[in-house]
């Protein structure tokens, strides 16, 4: 069975740098404090960015992330570089002071299609307990208002987790304010810094996924989740006219306050997961299905992307339905959802066990 996402992913991610300022408590990538001089040059970027473009068109969604992206002094320059190509470009740095608006201003200028930052609490004591440091909710707050008094579409990630789950519904009323386009629910998968007794248990995920759904029709900015792509499980069971409304809310974005561009950056329409839509290559070049996903399949120094994301025995097994394992295999959603396979890796050790993070039942499962 054919994936929609079999010759290009809808979205390729580069952890630019692993530097970053902060020692957040879910990291996925483990951050340190400098670069690694490991790190690929502005040269190899290029050419990673070129390989990018290569897979044709449309080609993927470009997001540079770390670490903070805004470590690297060439950030603006490889933004620059992969806007020249025709790629729209996104970026998420820390929230800490290095966002300045002139920094800003000049990621604005070299063509960046989004800003996405990080708020995990409704409230300087969560967000700064789950950040670690202490401040951090602050300064995001100024990357925002300085991204929308430059015009730049915002974007806010939220983990979801034991820690911030009770924040999410003062943390919606406060998205609208923001003028976002998009709220991304992260629900925490336990590999870096992150603990399996952070995340949330398949029933409590499910109850989220219920309450974002619920909110999604109504509310001036689009919501999405990763790793939990039952959320689209979720939404086919609303029928009707509500159902209309959240395909709507989930593909278009929203309404922004201010001077802000066109959001450039559509949806996929299912879910993109682990290698199905989605690849990921880290700061010292190494290529994986998703940064929750850690196993390397090559490297760009040596490989090719496209090559390794198209012909890899790993990525094309995660995009067979048929490779799916326990209630994941029998599912009826398999192919627009297929489970979070981070979260079956982090909990089994198996990428094609069911998600674990999934409470649905099919009616073939007995």
């Amino acid at each position: 069975m054919m994936s929609a996402f079999d010759r290009t992913p809808f979205i390729a991610i580069w952890e630019t740098t692993r530097a970053c300022a902060l020692a957040r408590v879910h990291c996925r990538a483990a951050a340190i404090p400098r670069r690694d001089p490991r790190e690929l040059t502005t040269e190899e970027g290029t050419r990673l960015i070129d390989r990018v473009r290569a897979f044709g068109d449309p080609p993927p969604i470009l997001v540079f992330t770390g670490g903070d992206p805004l470590r690297r002094p060439d950030i603006a320059e490889l933004v620059a570089y992969g806007t020249s190509l025709g790629l729209t470009v996104s970026m998420t740095p820390s929230g800490t002071g290095a966002a300045t608006e002139a920094r800003l201003a000049a990621l604005r200028d070299a063509g960046l299609a989004r800003l996405a930052v990080s708020l995990d609490g409704a409230t300087e004591d969560v967000h700064d307990a789950f950040r670690r440091v202490r401040g951090s909710r602050r300064h995001t707050m100024r990357i925002i208002e300085r991204a929308r008094a430059l015009g730049l579409p915002m974007q806010i990630n939220t983990t979801v987790s034991r820690l911030t789950v009770a924040d999410l519904p003062a943390l919606a009323r406060q998205m609208e304010g923001c003028g976002v386009v998009l709220w991304a629910l992260f629900f925490l998968i336990p590999v870096g810094r992150a603990q399996a007794d952070q995340a949330l248990s398949a029933h409590e995920i499910e109850d989220a996924l219920c309450w974002a759904a619920d909110l999604a029709p109504r509310a001036p900015f689009g919501v999405k989740t990763t790793e939990a792509p039952h959320y689209h499980r979720v939404l086919a069971g609303r029928s009707g006219a509500r159902a209309a409304a959240l395909a709507s809310a989930s593909s278009n974005g929203a309404a922004r306050v201010g001077p802000a561009r066109p959001d450039l950056i559509g949806r996929a329409g299912r879910a993109v997961t682990d290698g199905n839509g989605f690849v990921f290559i880290d700061h010292v070049g190494n290529v994986c299905p998703s940064g929750f996903l850690p196993m390397p399949v090559g490297n760009v120094r040596r490989d090719d992307l496209v090559g390794l994301y198209r012909e890899s025995p790993l990525f094309k097994a995660l995009r067979d339905p048929d490779r799916l394992g326990g209630r994941c295999g029998v599912c009826p959603y398999r192919t627009t959802c297929g489970g979070s396979r981070a979260r079956a890796y982090a909990t089994t050790g198996d990428p094609f066990a069911e998600d674990p993070g999934c409470a649905f039942v099919p009616s073939l499962w007995t």
